[in-house]
């Protein structure tokens, strides 16, 4: 017998046996479908038992394409390679959790290995021989308004940054919060993927539903291409763009940040086709008046005019897709500022009204840098003015929403940060003002100030950098020695800054100077301070 002849009767028990040792090698491509069966998963388990029955009506998408399970639940799909089959939750479900505490709705499509990163991306995987199969449990619908938690850019660069967002956001709300979602707006972490398993421990303590936005800082930059970079931020978090329902709203979670390897800046904001096409073949599911929340990381705004961060015709085939749709929000992070935008047909709105985009602070504010206060967390106030925090937004059933910004351990009612001389001379020239930090104002807002109980007057918005940061900067500029590990940042002019001229010409001694700034979603908040009126000798 020659060595070819016995080679070629080898071969195919060698390839059995590698089959049983490698079953995803039994395909070199996907085959043309994905198939499988949403089912009610009655006892919790996360497999499907024999009594347990398939869900009709549920949608499934390759983050392309959308279908809905027949009346067994079964489901096929169009498979395509390096995508990720997930469920759409609805209304009236609940999914499975992951072992690290999140939720799981997903399955990755890798017949391939794709390439090896430093993260160690997705490696290639089976198909189950039974399809790909989702467990949902049965919630009931609750009638209340939906309270949800908003973390913009936590971003630890270390574990000792893991323990300030442990600290200083995740702790004061353990079981004292009515969250029942939450959602961090990408930069989980800064650069540093392996922190990914302590992140997720540390938030799951929560015990919400959490959802995970990309960022610009969870990217593989080793990838070469912009459709490796967030293998690694896939492989726990499942797809990058996908959606989610709850009664109250439809959301919408997208990766808005696109890899430019080799160019400056590195990166941009911006969407894909396949993203277009899933956006216009899931809001095709939904009436036009639903309450639709779309998280990104990269402001579809542009934070310095002129400068594109976003690329508009992105903005202006997702903006046509939404055009139709009244009931929209926009929720974004990136900028480590806090502002309220209205789009408009200048940056390519022509919906009925203006279309809200709520630019998160973010959670760790600053990047965890400042000076430490007595339990050792870093001050971190962003360069606009805005102390570190989260924010609630609640959607209601009738389709309304509201928000509130929480600075990290404070109270609820610290809204508004005051900045004033402590001293002037009385009969001085009214040249020093108070100012006034509303941290959710915006160019309509009406705030007002007033004197000893005197007359309310309005203060005037100003685009300056907050007093109280300019401090800040000064202290760390004279300092012989570092105040923190990182200094805090040079202050920014401020979206949300008023000012207003304190009188001189009052009785010598102290006096309070009182702020009220009228909030559409809180009604009037107000803050107080005082000054004091000396007599000069020349």
């Amino acid at each position: 017998m020659s060595v070819r002849t016995s080679m070629s009767r080898l071969l195919p028990l060698v390839f059995s046996c590698v089959l049983l040792v490698f079953p995803f090698a039994a395909y070199a491509q996907l085959p043309a479908q994905v198939t499988g069966t949403v089912y009610q998963d009655s006892n919790g388990n996360a497999r499907r038992d024999g009594s347990e029955r398939g869900i009709a009506g549920i949608k499934v998408s390759n983050g392309r394409d959308i279908v809905r399970t027949d009346a067994q639940g079964r489901y096929a799909l169009p498979s395509i390679e390096g995508s990720t089959l997930f469920v759409i939750k609805p209304p009236d479900y609940a999914t499975a959790t992951g072992d690290n505490g999140l939720p799981h709705f997903w399955y990755h499509l890798y017949r391939q290995d794709p390439p090896r990163l430093r993260y160690d991306g997705i490696s290639a995987r089976a198909i189950p021989a039974t399809g790909f199969d989702f467990a949902l449990q049965r919630a009931p619908r609750a009638q209340r308004d939906l309270e949800l938690l908003v973390f913009g850019d936590p971003q630890p660069k270390s574990l000792a940054d893991v323990g300030y967002y442990e600290r200083d956001i995740v702790a004061p709300l353990l079981g004292q919060h009515s969250a029942r979602l939450g959602v961090s707006l990408g930069d989980i972490v800064n650069d540093d993927l392996t922190l990914y398993p302590a992140m997720n421990r540390v938030t799951a303590q929560l015990g919400v539903p959490w959802l995970h936005v990309p960022g610009n800082h969870d990217l593989d930059f080793d990838a070469g291409r912009d459709e490796d970079s967030l293998l690694s931020f896939r492989n726990v978090y499942g797809p990058d763009t996908y959606a989610w329902e709850e009664a109250q709203a439809s959301f919408i979670v997208l990766d808005d940040v696109v890899y430019r390897p080799g160019q400056k800046p590195s990166y941009i904001g911006g969407l894909r086709d396949d993203q277009i096409a899933f956006i216009e073949a899931y809001l095709a599911t939904l009436p036009k008046d639903r309450r639709v929340v779309i998280s990104v990381h990269i402001p579809l705004f542009e934070p310095l005019p002129g400068v594109e961060t976003f690329r508009r015709g992105d903005r202006e085939r997702l903006f046509a897709l939404l055009k139709d749709h009244r009931r929209v929000l926009l929720l974004s992070a990136h900028t480590h500022n806090q502002r309220h935008y209205r789009h408009d047909a200048q940056t390519g709105w022509h919906g009925a009204q203006p279309l809200h985009e709520y630019n998160v602070g973010a959670s760790c504010g600053a990047f965890w840098s400042g000076v430490k206060d007595a339990q050792g967390i870093p001050d971190t106030m962003m360069s606009d003015g805005t102390p570190n925090g989260y924010a609630w937004l609640t959607l209601k059933h009738d389709g309304d929403y509201a928000l509130r910004y929480q600075v990290a351990r404070a109270p609820a009612e610290q809204t508004i940060a005051l900045h004033a001389p402590k001293v002037l001379r009385r009969g001085a020239y009214p040249a020093w003002g108070v100012y006034a930090n509303v941290y959710m104002g915006e160019a309509g807002s009406r705030v007002e100030y007033r004197v000893d109980g005197g007359e309310w007057k309005p203060m005037r918005r100003v685009a300056q950098p907050d007093p109280r940061l300019l401090a800040e900067n000064l202290a760390d500029d004279n300092a012989a020695r570092l105040r923190g590990y990182d200094r805090s940042p040079e202050a920014d002019p401020s979206t949300h800054l008023w000012r207003g001229a304190l009188p001189t010409d009052l009785a010598l001694g102290e006096h309070r100077i009182e702020v009220r700034a009228f909030d559409p979603w809180q009604g009037e908040q107000r803050a107080q301070t005082r000054y004091r009126l000396d007599q000069a000798q020349e």
